[in-house]
């Protein structure tokens, strides 16, 4: 068992250090950040409530950026194994680490350690930039309660729900990295799926249809994690959401481990 541990302590001190020293990488873990954040302030800013009151998901606002700060997440856990293979690494990697699955799944822990500590900080960033902005066009608290505090339920459960959604795009990214190997196709499928899925969501006219396509798309169902308002008239329940992304992100990393174990390097 100790020898277990060992080798296992081995491999992560391995993947950490090509993570932060692979070029450009502490700039996306900032990245997903500064995206997340910026666009947050920038959606919460242009939102005004008239004192005749409005029907805002005021949580939900404030974590708009989360949207745009996934794309930073895929990018990044796309390269953490596809960059590999562009400069022959996986080579070496695989010589060191023979057992392929080990190789996956200690990039997943740390791609997931890594993304949780950075979406932990964008997502609070996000909710005190909306509770500083918010005030400001036209939205008050409710009697007796903080605008945006996490010691509302709902607003608690959307703010850890966000993060544990970029994890979980992290892990979708990792896997289709693993599976497809060149980082241009697979950053445009990580990028493409998600956005094609709530495009053609919005666009078909049929709602059958578009309740299918809600339901069965990772953005669209993952995030209806940050919904406090209004949870009947969405297609799904927010955990529930939430598991349909982790459906995928486990299909993906058991595809690309079974690739990656299959395969030659």
């Amino acid at each position: 068992m100790t020898g277990i541990w060992q080798e296992l302590r081995l491999h992560l001190h391995a993947e950490w250090t090509k993570l932060r020293t692979v070029g450009g990488m502490g700039w996306l873990w900032l990245g997903i950040v500064v995206v997340t954040v910026a666009a947050s302030a920038a959606a919460t800013a242009v939102v005004t409530c008239p004192p005749t009151g409005c029907e805002y998901d005021v949580p939900k606002v404030s974590l708009t950026g989360v949207q745009v700060g996934q794309a930073v997440v895929a990018i990044l856990a796309v390269l953490a194994i596809s960059g590999e293979y562009a400069t022959g690494m996986i080579r070496t990697t695989l010589t060191a680490m023979p057992r392929r699955g080990t190789v996956l799944a200690v990039k997943a822990a740390l791609l997931v350690g890594l993304t949780l500590t950075a979406g932990t900080v964008a997502v609070l960033a996000s909710l005190l930039a909306g509770r500083l902005i918010l005030p400001g066009n036209g939205f008050a608290p409710a009697p007796g309660h903080a605008l945006l505090s996490l010691a509302d339920g709902p607003t608690l459960r959307a703010a850890a729900g966000s993060v544990l959604y970029l994890a979980l795009i992290a892990l979708f990214s990792l896997g289709v990295g693993a599976a497809v190997r060149d980082s241009a196709a697979a950053i445009g499928i990580v990028l493409g799926v998600p956005y094609l899925f709530s495009i053609l969501t919005s666009m078909t006219q049929n709602q059958e249809l578009a309740r299918f396509l809600y339901q069965v798309s990772p953005m669209n169902a993952g995030l209806t994690i940050q919904a406090t308002v209004d949870l009947t008239a969405i297609p799904l329940a927010p955990w529930a959401g939430l598991g349909v992304l982790a459906a995928w992100s486990a299909a993906a990393l058991l595809a690309g481990g079974l690739l990656l174990r299959f395969r030659d390097a």
